[in-house]
């Protein structure tokens, strides 16, 4: 790869997927050993050319030499362009540019949610994204209409249930985020759109996790047993993945509970109506 110097990415480092691809940048040399840096150790003197509001929501690329700052997805094009032109190119073309940067704006409003940390305390300066509405409900529509759709097949494999229906797998979907949200109207608005953000993940891995079933199942008549207790491992990920996020988010562990209440109420349903 080639290497592009004195440029230094501020990221964020309590971000595990910002660790991982800006650690990626390193390894492949694509940035040297100063390519990277965490957005908590910006100086005084950076703070005047660099737009810190915009860097906590954009990752930054800086050009040391010439006190020069990228933001979100031209930082990125800027470090793969270096090594690789035609995909920078393809990355300014306008159309895809425009789809670029709102679906980095979908991730980096998201990341907190998609992959949470626990916040440190008293940190000066922090790197956490602001809170978009907009982005926030595309992430939940998403997430509810792939789960939906992923569990809408899933079921399909299931012999032991009823038919399923897409309509029917969205509705349960749609009704988990109005069954946990009566559970939590009493505490901070802020920590309702973080947690149901977060739960909405939970299912999100939960039906990628079910996908290599799918996939193998076109290919392969796979035991109908087999396909149930794969279900049951994976609805087990997902309750101890729930609890955990419970515990970083510092929000009442009775949540978990309800969230697994919620699923036997909605099995109860599937199989008596």
């Amino acid at each position: 790869m080639k290497t592009l110097p004195n440029h230094t990415l501020l990221y964020d480092e309590d971000c595990p997927m910002c660790n991982m691809y800006t650690t990626g940048f390193i390894k492949t040399n694509m940035l040297d050993n100063q390519g990277r840096k965490p957005f908590v150790n910006i100086t005084t003197e950076e703070e005047n050319y660099i737009d810190i509001h915009r860097a906590k929501n954009e990752i930054a690329l800086v050009d040391t030499q010439n006190k020069r700052v990228y933001y979100g997805i031209e930082s990125l094009l800027k470090v793969i362009g270096n090594s690789f032109p035609w995909m920078e190119k393809i990355g300014n073309w306008k159309p895809i540019n425009y789809f670029l940067k709102k679906l980095y704006k979908f991730i980096s409003y998201n990341r907190k949610v998609i992959v949470p940390s626990k916040p440190k305390v008293g940190d000066q300066i922090n790197c956490i994204p602001d809170f978009n509405t907009k982005y926030r409900l595309f992430y939940i529509a998403f997430a509810t209409f792939f789960t939906a759709l992923v569990l809408f097949q899933y079921a399909e494999l299931i012999v032991f249930l009823p038919k399923a229906t897409f309509v029917r797998e969205i509705l349960f979907a749609i009704g988990q985020i109005g069954f946990q949200a009566h559970f939590i109207r009493k505490i901070d608005k802020q920590k309702q759109w973080n947690y149901i953000g977060n739960f909405v993940t939970v299912s999100i891995i939960g039906s990628l996790l079910l996908l290599p079933i799918l996939f193998l199942n076109s290919y392969y008549n796979l035991n109908e047993y087999f396909i149930l207790a794969w279900f049951g491992l994976t609805v087990n990920f997902m309750i101890y993945e729930h609890y955990r996020r419970i515990n970083l988010l510092e929000l009442p562990k009775y949540l978990t509970l309800t969230w697994i209440l919620y699923r036997i109420l909605a099995l109860v349903i599937i199989l008596n109506f």
